[in-house]
């Protein structure tokens, strides 16, 4: 008790006091577990974020945090929760944890665990992933036990309420990271059903790099009495990134991409379409040219995300084509070039895109490509950041002046997306086959070539001339031959003139061939 109270004055004394000047993480009430943990991590000073909400949290209150991506804004909300759970000196009850911390994407949640290991290196601790594309029974068993950290997507952890798998009546502190996605219309129900979980002591804290007006009204609801805290003007983007918008063409983007891709500058770059398929397309033209991207969307099983990411944080590959799903959280070393293949259609989403570079104090460059389509696109996104994005110019090289992708190359010839042959359905023959065509009046079939003039009575070789368009096989050409010397017509299934003998006609009205089989049964007969 003694040892929580005065963390809680000391940081009082720290949030409050603007003229202290904080050197280094010791500086900031942190327990000397936790700080080796932090130092085996090579990080010394903490950054303008993690010196503001790291006190605010260990202070109790509900917090909003507004920093730029790649500030370090996980290590400011696991670090109080660690040096929470060191002041515990009770074990967590089973089926129950201590800390929540929701996570809108998988990847960004396995990325904060990973961070909860690193530095909480020192400190006895449990946690728990919980995520959706992986076995419940594994994580019901981790569950089941009690931990004192969960990292969760918080479709997969309401499936485990529902499963009475855990319970989160004791659960004192809640993390939203990225609260402005969270709280979109498409979690805020999903949020409001774990807050009803909650009991009513416990503290929030909201973390993300944009904050509309709108996500703050909806914040509002549930937060009382929050601390905002704001290191940089809202939606700014970072200041180490070189970004630029190039207007170019649709139909020469993939080469102006290419350009940039072959420069030895792009030594590792992220690649950001609006679509799934989109990003598919994308990568299968880059293998066409001889480049080794790997792809990660929605449509991707989780195996395929991990091995993907895997890959491409080992230097296997040096490309990553990505929809918004990695522009959340993805922390990635070293990734030098990050493009806009196609502009996002939410403003937001560019200050988490041009984010995955310029990190952790290293300088990015975001080239975005903007065709006169996504104009609209391009004024929204420079009203939303404050500032007119730099023109630039990049002069197509020799060797890809004519390369178009898939999507804007010709394709009324044979050729699909991804230059394979385009198969075309086979037609079918209608003629004489027993159905009804959608094309006739009058319930008789008709050769799908189109339509086929009448003939003339007695007009043998307008007859054979039908017989050969239609293209029939030569069990129906023999069918036919007999029908023919009945006096009846195969095309329209009525009595040619000249004929003694009356058709016969099926009870659907189609014509029916000899001895009452149909031209169908003939022909799956000689097949």
């Amino acid at each position: 008790m003694i040892f929580l109270w005065t963390n809680y004055f000391r940081s009082l004394y720290l949030s409050n006091n603007e003229r202290y000047l904080l050197k280094s993480f010791s500086d900031l009430c942190l327990s000397e577990a936790i700080l080796n943990g932090v130092a085996e991590q090579q990080y010394t000073h903490p950054t303008p974020i993690q010196a503001k909400l790291i006190p605010a949290m260990m202070s109790g209150k509900d917090v909003v945090g507004i920093a730029q991506t790649g500030t370090g804004k996980t290590a400011a909300f696991v670090l109080p929760i660690l040096e929470n759970i060191l002041g515990q000196h009770t074990r967590v009850p089973k089926k129950s944890c201590s800390a929540l911390i929701l996570a809108p994407t998988r990847e960004l949640a396995a990325q904060i665990a990973v961070s909860v290991h690193s530095y909480g290196k020192f400190v006895h601790h449990s946690k728990a992933l919980i995520v959706g594309g992986a076995r419940m029974g594994a994580q019901t068993k981790v569950l089941a036990r009690g931990v004192d950290i969960i990292v969760a997507t918080p479709g997969r952890l309401e499936d485990h309420i529902k499963c009475r798998n855990i319970k989160l009546d004791i659960t004192t502190c809640l993390v939203l990271d990225e609260a402005d996605q969270m709280m979109d219309l498409g979690f805020l129900p999903a949020i409001r059903r774990l807050m009803a979980q909650l009991p009513l002591k416990h503290q929030n804290v909201l973390l993300s790099a944009t904050m509309p007006k709108a996500i703050r009204a909806l914040a509002s609801d549930f937060l009382r009495d929050p601390c905002e805290l704001s290191v940089v003007a809202n939606s700014k983007p970072i200041e180490l990134v070189d970004h630029s918008v190039v207007l170019v063409k649709k139909p020469q983007k993939f080469g102006t991409l290419l350009t940039i891709l072959s420069s030895k500058s792009a030594t590792r770059s992220i690649v950001f379409t609006r679509t799934k398929h989109g990003a598919d397309r994308l990568t299968r033209d880059l293998k066409q040219q001889g480049l080794f991207p790997v792809a990660i969307h929605g449509n991707k099983s989780q195996g395929q995300r991990n091995l993907a990411l895997a890959d491409f944080k080992a230097g296997e590959s040096n490309i990553l084509i990505a929809t918004d799903i990695a522009a959340r959280g993805i922390d990635v070393e070293q990734v030098s070039h990050v493009f806009n293949y196609e502009l996002p259609n939410i403003p937001e989403a560019y200050v988490h895109r041009i984010g995955r570079t310029g990190r952790a104090g290293n300088k990015g460059i975001a080239i975005s490509l903007c065709d006169p389509s996504e104009t609209k696109y391009l004024k929204g996104i420079e009203k939303f950041i404050g500032s007119k994005l730099k023109r630039d110019s990049i002069e197509l090289g020799a060797d890809f002046s004519e390369v178009k992708s898939s999507k804007s190359s010709n394709l009324s010839g044979s050729q699909e997306p991804g230059g394979r042959a385009r198969r075309r359905k086979p037609i079918k023959n209608t003629v004489g086959s027993g159905h009804r065509s959608k094309f006739s009046r009058s319930g008789s079939s008709q050769p799908s070539q189109g339509r086929v003039s009448k003939a003339k009575p007695g007009d043998s070789a307008g007859w054979e001339r039908r017989k050969k368009r239609s293209g029939g096989s030569s069990a129906d050409n023999a069918s036919d031959a007999k029908r023919e010397s009945r006096g009846f017509d195969s095309d329209r299934g009525d009595k040619r003139p000249g004929s003694s003998k009356k058709p016969k006609f099926s009870r659907s009205g189609s014509s029916q061939s000899p001895k009452g089989r149909s031209s169908r049964t003939l022909r799956r007969n000689s097949l």
